[in-house]
């Protein structure tokens, strides 16, 4: 892949007030650094400021660790809650799956070549259906059998993977499971998930049946943060196809396969990218 020579990824979260983009890009400069992407925006229901900032250095001498040091007294100044990402670090994405393979391996296929900017340390499944998919490509696979009775001890595993594996991100790539309350909150933020429709229609098994059945016009997909509030977390992505009545559920199947796939890789795509903030229960996206 290739690198990121010297480049950075500046975020930050603060209460919304004057001077906070004067002062970030005023210490940018004094520290040599060129902008070369910048992206801000205050909410009004929430009064919080959220920027992000892409910059390279103009110093050999350069050192993250200085550059932290003298950014701690602006964010102090504003109450920010910020990082410096190193963009030559990649985000380790574990991928959660059931049975269904498309949306794996068109996250699999932009990971292999480079579109993805991540690494992928393992592949979790409850059945064995991806294995070869995941031996194909030299990456780890765990098999999680899920039942009600071993549940559990099922997401206990999940979890010891997780850390194990020290996964910045877990996509749920059609994983046909409920997690519980507790696995959704100690991964608020980490974890994404896509379903099938364009929510909040259609919840639930069959949904391409129940759409055929409603003689819906649109199918669509929505990416969104787990919660604890079954497929109600903060929306990244959403996309949409149109339909019609000459379309058969194979049909409708068929578009809701690539619907799900490409919002799910964008979705993915701008967290690890480092373009989406969470602002309550919705999002801030940077594109």
């Amino acid at each position: 892949m290739d690198q990121q020579q010297n480049s950075f990824v500046l975020t930050i979260v603060c209460p919304d007030t004057v001077g906070i983009v004067a002062a970030v890009s005023g210490y940018l400069t004094e520290q040599n650094c060129f902008i070369e992407e910048s992206h801000h925006f205050g909410d009004p229901d929430t009064c919080c400021f959220f920027m992000r900032t892409r910059f390279s250095p103009r110093e050999t001498s350069f050192s993250r660790g200085r550059f932290e040091s003298g950014f701690a007294a602006i964010a102090d100044r504003f109450k920010m809650d910020w990082q410096v990402h190193d963009r030559n670090v990649l985000p380790r994405v574990l991928i959660v799956a059931s049975k269904h393979d498309h949306c794996v391996n068109d996250l699999l296929y932009r990971y292999r070549t480079g579109a993805l900017r991540m690494t992928v340390p393992a592949i979790v499944s409850n059945h064995m259906d991806l294995a070869a998919l995941a031996e194909w490509h030299r990456i780890p696979y765990f098999h999680i059998p899920v039942t009600p009775e071993t549940k559990p001890a099922a997401e206990r595993r999940l979890l010891d993977i997780i850390e194990d594996t020290k996964a910045d991100l877990v996509v749920l790539a059609r994983y046909m499971q409920v997690l519980s309350d507790d696995l959704c909150n100690r991964l608020t933020g980490r974890i994404i998930n896509i379903h099938h429709s364009f929510l909040p229609g259609f919840k639930g098994a069959r949904p391409y049946h129940k759409a055929h059945e409603h003689g819906v016009k649109l199918i669509g997909a929505t990416a969104h943060y787990v919660s604890p509030a079954l497929d109600e977390g903060p929306i990244i992505e959403q996309m949409v196809e149109r339909v019609d009545h000459t379309h058969t559920v194979k049909d409708l199947t068929a578009v809701g396969r690539d619907v799900e796939s490409i919002t799910l890789a964008r979705a993915v795509k701008l967290h690890v990218d480092h373009r989406v903030f969470l602002d309550g229960t919705k999002t801030v996206v940077f594109r």
